[in-house]
């Protein structure tokens, strides 16, 4: 599968939920977004949310403890009453189309959290003309495909947990037999180095992906000789809270 969201050159480095807590600024945010791309990143990582009137916005949690000190559900609030609010360190809630339209040249990686967001993250995509712009991914596999069922052209798109388990299977066990057929609606793989006795950080294995035209994105990889080590093996993409920390180019 083909997408210009792969345009730019290697490495990736993407900004996970872009470059917030060394600034202090609120994760997610336009500020953070900006901050990430002024530091280096090519790709902003986020995941969109859905409000109760029907809007995509950008924030990782369903509730709003964390962000916003608030015991209430981002389903459950409006979009005024949402942005009205103040998170932690000053910022506020954007929408979908808010971050496609302030930041223009920028491509998302999104994780489609809940059920209730596919249709408003379909609907700011189409609205914005931004499928070129757009990796999709969800580790729970209904949520990726009814998202991208419903668009009206195709985006990038990474594995979900049930592909990523069947394609390292795939690989250790069965020399890769099959794994043409199990990558075939992907572009990625965004997965941790390990996953209990699993690594997945591994020379062969990757390999073994980009022969399937499959890149390989490791997260969360905050240490910059960690970043360079997983690069000299093979990896396309680093995503990183510190993007600040990573020049990819030269690890």
């Amino acid at each position: 599968m083909e997408s210009k969201y792969f345009d730019p050159p290697k490495p990736r480095l993407f900004a996970h939920r872009g470059l917030a807590d060394p600034l202090g600024l609120d994760e997610n945010t336009i500020g953070a977004f900006k901050s990430a791309l002024a530091s280096g990143a090519t790709h902003l990582e986020s995941d969109t949310q859905a409000t109760k009137d029907g809007h995509a916005v950008l924030l990782h949690d369903e509730d709003l403890r964390r962000v916003a000190g608030i015991d209430a559900a981002i389903h459950e609030l409006d979009l005024s009453e949402a942005q009205a609010l103040k998170l932690r360190r000053g910022g506020t809630i954007p929408t979908l189309s808010e971050a496609f339209s302030q930041l223009p040249d920028a491509r998302f990686n999104l994780d489609v959290k809940t059920k209730r967001a596919i249709e408003p993250t379909v609907r700011a995509i189409e609205e914005q003309q931004a499928h070129d712009r757009v990796l999709l991914s969800s580790f729970a596999n209904p949520i990726r495909k009814e998202t991208l069922r419903r668009l009206s052209r195709s985006v990038a798109t990474s594995a979900s947990q049930s592909v990523v388990i069947a394609a390292y299977l795939s690989h250790k066990l069965l020399f890769g037999a099959g794994l043409a057929r199990i990558l075939s609606s992907v572009n990625a793989l965004q997965i941790p180095t390990a996953k209990g006795p699993i690594r997945f950080a591994s020379k062969r294995f990757i390999e073994n992906l980009h022969q399937h035209d499959t890149e390989v994105h490791f997260w969360t990889i905050n240490d910059p000789a960690d970043a360079a080590r997983l690069l000299e093996l093979g990896a396309d993409g680093i995503v990183s809270d510190r993007v600040d920390l990573m020049n990819l180019n030269q690890a």
